[in-house]
């Protein structure tokens, strides 16, 4: 049997065949269709980022949680979409577990935290917190285009996506489905066992042309939750030395803070609850990047 090449005519058929009714057509238009509805979507969000980590441990879903909050406490329209589907955190970093989102107009809504800051994780859909989540790829990919595509984010500053570790499914889906994304925060630690990992982190973002914004290190130093000084239980300035060893800018040392991990395990956001601390500075002075942005912006105190 000769098997003929095919393609897709404007007329929606497969010059192959000439059939109206070509599966291989009506997909290809039904994916059209999709990506048109996604980028119409994303054309209401001003700036998305993503935050991204090498390894796990990091403390990555903690530093987007109290970015997305920094950014709507500035008086910003904010979205917070988790899309670490193995391990969702978020719900519980925001003391939203058991919130549902809701449907109307058949869009997703997603639940809001606040009059500024909405949040989408797929934690809100588990029947159980402890349920596992045992999807394989293309399972992955198809419900992080429905959180990019199917929920009413409506219109927005910015897009803080919390990527799960690593450069596999989930970054990777969101750089494809997300047209040019203004660009990643890559968190790390200042041991080299986390910025071996990180390194890798930035040549995925320069493999995909995403921009990097910076990199924000992680528990650098323990903070006294008494007198504030800070002591350097494993090292500290490993992060700051690598940004500049990968011409990427270094957006600032987050110090070990009991209070973050209390704020975490409560629900309740640090940077909301100690906005005075020298922690909270770090945290501010982390979205200064992002803020820059928007040319409208405000620039924190």
């Amino acid at each position: 049997m000769l098997v003929k090449e095919t393609y897709m005519t404007d007329d929606k058929t497969c010059e192959g065949c000439q059939e109206e009714g070509c599966s291989i057509g009506a997909q290809r238009s039904e994916e059209s269709i999709e990506q048109m509805e996604l980028t119409e979507q994303m054309s209401r969000i001003e700036h998305k980022i993503i935050v991204l980590s090498g390894k796990g441990g990091v403390g990555k879903s903690t530093v987007a949680a109290n970015l997305a909050v920094s950014l709507s406490l500035n008086g910003n329209r904010v979205g917070l979409l988790d899309v670490d589907i193995h391990g969702p955190s978020i719900p519980k970093l925001l003391k939203l577990e058991g919130h549902k989102p809701g449907l109307r107009d058949n869009a997703i809504v997603p639940v809001e935290m606040s009059k500024n800051l909405k949040v989408m994780s797929i934690g809100f859909m588990l029947p159980k917190e402890d349920i596992a989540v045992i999807w394989r790829g293309p399972m992955k990919m198809n419900v992080i285009k429905q959180f990019l595509k199917d929920v009413d984010w409506g219109e927005l500053d910015f897009l803080i996506i919390d990527s799960p570790p690593g450069t596999g499914d989930e970054p990777l889906s969101v750089c494809q489905l997300i047209e040019n994304p203004d660009g990643a925060i890559i968190v790390t630690t200042p041991q080299e066992v986390a910025l071996a990992d990180v390194r890798k982190s930035i040549n995925f973002c320069r493999q995909l042309k995403l921009p990097v914004l910076g990199v924000v290190e992680n528990m650098s130093g323990f903070a006294c939750p008494k007198c504030g000084e800070v002591t350097n239980i494993f090292k500290s300035g490993g992060g700051q030395r690598m940004a500049q060893e990968m011409n990427v800018p270094f957006l600032g040392s987050i110090p070990i803070d009991p209070q973050i991990s209390e704020s975490c395990d409560a629900g309740t956001p640090y940077i909301y609850h100690y906005s005075k601390t020298e922690t909270a500075k770090a945290f501010q002075n982390a979205i200064q990047p992002i803020l820059e942005l928007s040319s409208d912006s405000k620039t924190i105190a």
